[in-house]
């Protein structure tokens, strides 16, 4: 089966890892991460972009053909969100928004039903939203209609590097959910992006594990190796696991047959 490229919103991305930008010890490591990982979207919050455009400002080392998801970090309620996408465009960050609304101080667990109330706002004035939820079916449902343009639930507590704690309930996103569903927040290393990918997750999204690794260009490009890894394995058709040892090569006969011929 061969693979078709991903598609958000209309637009075509060649790779499947997103990378976030928070967390870098300095910008050179996080424009060669991009680099090396070939991701062809990252978000960055708001108030970390210096929008008087001075020369450590932190779009001068996002690379140009990358696409700019700006997110709305620090936001408590769909209100707050909503400004602060607002002022991005108005800032020339284009019109790509992930709405990331947490007021929970100790999980960081985003607020699904402010996130929604957010979507229908900025989906009705055309802004391209990619909404961070905790996976549950009806949050997502409601997002559809609400215009989101992907589904993007956590994988464990954001900057954990936990993995996959919620994967049930993301299987039961991608079964149901008929938009690209990104695997956002907990993942910490290669092996579990793929797992994500092999469930039949469009994409995955990585901040902590990368920026905090002692090379965070290296594992950024092991992030996408094992993404696309993680995909190929998906469209192969991965076979069912079995309760029960099944023999790859005839474990009776051979022997047996050999010396009776002698």
């Amino acid at each position: 089966m061969s693979d078709t490229l991903l598609v958000i919103a209309g637009k075509s991305f060649n790779s499947r890892f997103f990378l976030g930008t928070g967390k870098f010890k300095n910008k050179i490591d996080l424009k060669e991460s991009i680099e090396a990982s070939g991701s062809e979207l990252v978000t960055v919050a708001l108030r970390r972009i210096d929008l008087e455009r001075h020369e450590e400002n932190i779009l001068e080392y996002i690379p140009k053909n990358v696409t700019l998801l700006t997110n709305t970090s620090g936001a408590r309620n769909a209100e707050e969100a909503v400004r602060i996408a607002r002022l991005a465009k108005a800032s020339g960050c284009g019109h790509w928004v992930k709405i990331e609304v947490i007021n929970d101080n100790k999980y960081l667990l985003p607020d699904n039903a402010e996130t929604i109330k957010a979507t229908e706002i900025l989906a009705a004035e055309g802004f391209v939203v990619l909404p961070y939820i905790s996976p549950d079916l009806y949050t997502a449902r409601a997002l559809v209609k609400a215009g989101a343009a992907t589904i993007m639930p956590l994988g464990s507590f954001i900057g954990s590097n936990q993995g996959l704690k919620t994967k049930e309930f993301i299987q039961v996103l991608i079964n149901e959910i008929d938009l690209p569903i990104v695997v956002d927040a907990g993942i910490g290393a290669p092996s579990q992006a793929a797992e994500a990918m092999e469930m039949g997750a469009a994409a995955v999204l990585a901040n902590t594990a990368v920026a905090t690794a002692q090379n965070p260009a290296l594992l950024a490009q092991a992030f996408a190796m094992a993404i696309d890894a993680g995909r190929k394995a998906y469209l192969s058709g991965l076979p069912q696991r079995q309760s029960l040892a099944n023999a790859s090569s005839p474990l009776t006969g051979f022997l047996y047959d050999n010396a009776a011929a002698h």
